[in-house]
């Protein structure tokens, strides 16, 4: 029998029965705490962030201007590295291609050149004219001035029909179309009138006219005229016909110059680089207007004109020298400083003669040969841009 002190020590006792693990969980718990705080590493402080922009991409201006300046070089580069083919592959080629070309008649070549063509006879006069030929005088000096002042076109058109002898003469200091570039910009068009007269007298004459006295006489004053109103316009900042002036000038001068300024320029070809061919072409074209020309600032439609005129003695001068160990078509020279008409003609007689050319050329010829042909190709750059990669190739270029 239990006594009261031993039931009493029975419910003070623990128990532990088989759903009651506090004191385990408990004690496990702890010593995962300890475990965890003493593997922890500490954290590192973290980086402030700070925002960056690339470089913008360059516009398409300049990237076009880069483009245009490393088309020409890269052309270059890959001629360089491809060796001319040999005799026999040459053969081959030409061969399994047809080597016919034609060409459409310029108008420069089709043009009829007969006496009655000449401004000198009296068939280039209008109807009206040449019916009253009986009453024509001459006109005074102050009447031809007169007219470039009233802008009378008509009475301008007369005297260049009739007369034009009279709108070269220099009275005073001054000619009809010094006159008209002195008032200014508002007698252009009378300026472009009276140049359209001297460019229609050139082309309007013919061989037999050309040996004539009065014909020299009247080219020499031409000229005169022309040269003044380079160095009128270059003082007077009015540029905008420099070209033009130029351009006639050129023309006035005919086939001598051009002949003599070619001959020159196939020597420096012969002579490579330290002939300086491209440098040889430009100045001849520059010293060949006057002394303010050359000293003249940069002028875009003038420059253009003047690379184009040089791109032209060079391609005359390399084909000429072609001539001299093949049998082919010259370039007629009346295809000059014309757009690419020099060019495309310079294209032809290569294809046409392919075979040939690489028979019997000089190495160095067909190495200029194809300079030429690769840099001038094309409109997309300036004949400016193109007569610089000229001079770095055959001036300053590696040589062959």
């Amino acid at each position: 029998m239990l006594t009261p002190c031993t039931t009493l020590s029975l419910w003070t006792m623990p128990t532990f029965g088989p759903f009651n693990h506090e004191s385990l969980i408990e004690s496990l718990g702890k010593s995962l705490d300890v475990n965890t705080a003493s593997s922890t590493v500490p954290k590192r402080q973290s980086l402030s962030s700070s925002l960056c922009l690339p470089d913008r991409l360059p516009n398409s201006s300049f990237i076009q201007r880069e483009a245009e300046k490393a088309g020409p070089k890269a052309i270059l580069r890959q001629l360089r590295r491809s060796p001319s083919p040999s005799s026999s592959e040459a053969d081959d080629d030409f061969e399994s291609e047809d080597g016919s070309h034609t060409r459409d008649p310029s108008s420069a070549s089709t043009q009829s050149t007969s006496p009655s063509n000449s401004p000198s006879q009296p068939n280039h006069l209008p109807n009206h004219i040449q019916n009253s030929n009986s009453s024509w005088k001459d006109p005074q000096p102050f009447e031809v001035l007169r007219a470039v002042e009233r802008k009378d076109v008509v009475y301008l058109m007369e005297i260049r029909d009739r007369a034009f002898h009279l709108l070269l003469r220099k009275w005073g200091d001054v000619t009809p179309l010094l006159h008209a570039m002195r008032i200014g910009k508002s007698h252009r068009d009378v300026a472009i009138i009276l140049l359209g007269s001297f460019s229609r007298y050139i082309n309007h004459l013919d061989d037999s006219e050309l040996q004539k006295p009065r014909t020299k006489t009247v080219l020499k004053a031409l000229r005169a005229n022309l040269k003044l109103a380079i160095d009128v316009g270059l003082a007077k900042s009015q540029s905008d016909l420099t070209a033009s002036f130029l351009q006639t000038l050129i023309m006035s001068e005919g086939e001598k110059w051009i002949h003599a300024q070619t001959s020159n320029v196939m020597i420096a070809l012969r002579a490579g680089i330290a002939g300086e061919p491209v440098k040889t072409a430009d100045a001849a074209v520059r010293k060949f207007a006057t002394r303010e020309l050359g000293k003249a600032e940069l002028i875009a439609s003038l420059e253009d004109y003047i690379a184009n005129a040089a791109s032209d003695l060079l391609l005359l001068a390399a084909w000429s020298l072609a001539l001299e160990s093949i049998q082919g078509e010259s370039i007629p020279i009346s295809y000059f400083a014309r757009d690419d008409r020099v060019y495309k003609a310079f294209v032809e007689r290569l294809e046409k003669n392919e075979k040939v050319i690489r028979q019997s050329l000089s190495r160095r010829l067909k190495w200029q040969l194809r300079v030429l042909k690769a840099v001038l190709e094309g409109r997309t750059i300036t004949f400016r841009r193109k007569v610089e990669v000229l001079a770095e190739e055959l001036d300053q270029g590696e040589g062959v």
